[in-house]
């Protein structure tokens, strides 16, 4: 099997809340990512994925946990010692009008990470290969704009193109379409696929399942700081285990009626992070939980087809 480009365990982070109460961001995930794999870390607004990505990064402090990346811990470097790691691993931005500097041409957007890295050769070569390579063709068309003067799918693929630059081989991308049109959204989750198919591992963090039924290769599904199932896409999709799961595979839209599910909508909002509920930490909401599941914490393990895990006392 080949050695994952990026392997999280155990991963922790936590943040100091006053009065010795903690914010449980993330408190346990496990995941990892092969080169030429599309991987999607799904679940709601608030249950944790953004930090696991910044964690990842070393954006965010690492309570506990490994972050193993090409068979190297990182989980303690300084930042300076990452700024090597960080050559090869690029994080995509949410929001495109945000990301973008009004002040810069697109040029100036892309080359920045070519002079933060100190790269030096061939400069403008590298600038107009990552702008075709991220799909705006021909570059001369593109490069002298500024971000006013692109739509919003075209300042995206410029934010995609600033993190092929430096040519990594891992991406991680948070919720790289959902500030975009209906209409724009296939073309960048098609171009994160050829991207895939070209050797690049990407990590998708997303709330739309349906996106990520389409495009992982596998998919994690999160709740409230957790891993509360993973596997293969398909078999997450066809063959949903954890409740959780269930809920949110119920509400995809199916363009064949003989497959339409009635939607399970969940009751109640998503607890507290700095109080979490005692046993599974779902159960408050879980339309099957049993009196068990207020004090027994269940662990990833292996149920439904090959290569799938669920967090589940019920199942």
């Amino acid at each position: 099997m080949t050695e994952p480009l990026l392997q999280v365990d155990d991963l922790v982070v936590h943040y100091p809340a006053g009065r010795k109460r903690v914010v449980h961001a993330v408190d346990g995930v496990s995941l990892t990512v092969a080169p030429g794999e599309f991987v999607a870390l799904v679940g709601e607004s608030g249950c944790g994925k953004t930090t696991t990505a910044q964690a990842i990064m070393r954006m965010a402090k690492v309570t506990a946990g490994t972050i193993t990346y090409r068979g190297r811990d990182i989980t303690t470097f300084s930042q300076r010692e990452m700024r090597p790691i960080r050559h090869e691993m690029q994080l995509i931005f949410q929001d495109p009008y945000e990301s973008l500097d009004p002040r810069f041409r697109v040029r100036d957007t892309v080359i920045e990470p070519l002079q933060i890295h100190g790269v030096t050769d061939n400069r403008e070569e590298r600038v107009r290969a990552a702008l075709e390579r991220a799909g705006l063709t021909p570059a001369e068309l593109y490069i002298d704009r500024y971000p006013h003067e692109l739509s919003g799918g075209q300042r995206q693929r410029v934010s995609i193109a600033a993190s092929l630059v430096l040519e990594p081989t891992l991406l991680l991308a948070d919720e790289p379409v959902s500030m975009l049109d209906v209409s724009v959204r296939a073309g960048i989750l098609g171009l994160l696929d050829e991207l895939r198919k070209s050797g690049l591992g990407i990590l998708m963090i997303t709330h739309d399942l349906s996106t990520a039924a389409h495009y992982a290769d596998r998919i994690c599904v999160m709740y409230l700081g957790r891993v509360v199932e993973e596997g293969p896409a398909h078999e997450v999709i066809r063959n949903p285990q954890h409740p959780y799961t269930k809920a949110l595979v119920s509400v995809v839209p199916q363009s064949d009626p003989d497959r339409a599910t009635k939607p399970q909508i969940l009751q109640g909002e998503t607890p507290n992070p700095i109080n979490i509920p005692s046993g599974c930490r779902f159960h408050p909401r879980c339309p099957v939980a049993e009196a068990r599941c207020q004090s027994e914490d269940p662990q990833l393990r292996p149920v439904g087809g090959a290569g799938q895990q669920a967090a589940c006392l019920l199942i």
